[in-house]
């Protein structure tokens, strides 16, 4: 449903506060540093405005005075810990470079599980935001390609993060609420799968299993993904 006379609006765009009288008792810094706290204490389905204000020590509703929509709020998160990411000169490698930016965004979204969740274009334009891109084009310098091919580039290799970590995040939710061990949940699993693999029905698996038997190297998986997206850009 329309509301009516509501307009698009950047919460960038808009002053810290809004209205007349004294000065602001606190800044989008603070809020959003609240936000981000309970996040991640409680994940991001905690985070209220009423929390928010608790957190802060002030009415509800004098918090709209400075974030007049939640999703104005998960912005000034993202923002926040868009901050976070340490920039550098980049080295000339421009593989090198991105294989740090997409290392080193891991681990952010990590300390951050909540931060998937919120991943979206429309939060890409905050000014830690903006940032951040301007110094993964500065990385990506010495390639020879459009800024067009450039942006995407960067997109790829954020998406692929992106899925990667909410993979891991998600198995080790889902470790934590099991009733006994990963080990046993996974001897069970394994002794399931082989027993469908030798039964003759699944000749390609099978060929697939005694082809990379033993554990899988997520590390090595990760890295890999991400070389062969970087490959896919490489000047021909």
């Amino acid at each position: 449903m329309t509301v009516r006379g509501a307009v698009p609006e950047v919460i960038w765009a808009r002053p810290e506060r809004t209205g007349r009288g004294p000065k602001p008792a606190y800044t989008r810094d603070d809020i959003a540093a609240a936000a981000v706290r309970i996040a991640d204490a409680r994940g991001v389905d905690a985070v209220s405005m009423r929390h928010v204000a608790a957190e802060l020590g002030c009415g509800t509703m004098s918090l709209y005075n400075y974030v007049p929509r939640k999703e104005d709020l998960y912005e000034l998160m993202v923002d926040a810990v868009a901050a976070e990411h340490v920039l550098w000169e980049p080295c000339g490698d421009w593989r090198a470079d991105l294989m740090r930016v997409a290392r080193q965004t891991r681990a952010l979204m990590h300390r951050h599980p909540w931060l998937p969740r919120l991943m979206s274009p429309v939060h890409g334009f905050s000014p830690h935001t903006l940032r951040y891109l301007e110094h993964c084009l500065a990385c990506l310098e010495p390639l020879e390609a459009p800024y067009g091919t450039k942006l995407e580039l960067i997109a790829m290799v954020n998406g692929v993060v992106t899925t990667y970590v909410r993979n891991e995040l998600d198995t080790a939710e889902r470790v934590r609420a099991l009733p006994w061990s990963e080990e046993e949940e996974t001897a069970v699993r394994g002794a399931y799968l082989a027993r469908q693999v030798a039964s003759g029905a699944y000749p390609r698996m099978a060929a697939a299993f005694a082809e990379a038997s033993g554990p899988v190297d997520m590390e090595a998986v990760f890295e890999r993904a991400l070389e062969r997206i970087l490959d896919a850009y490489e000047p021909r």
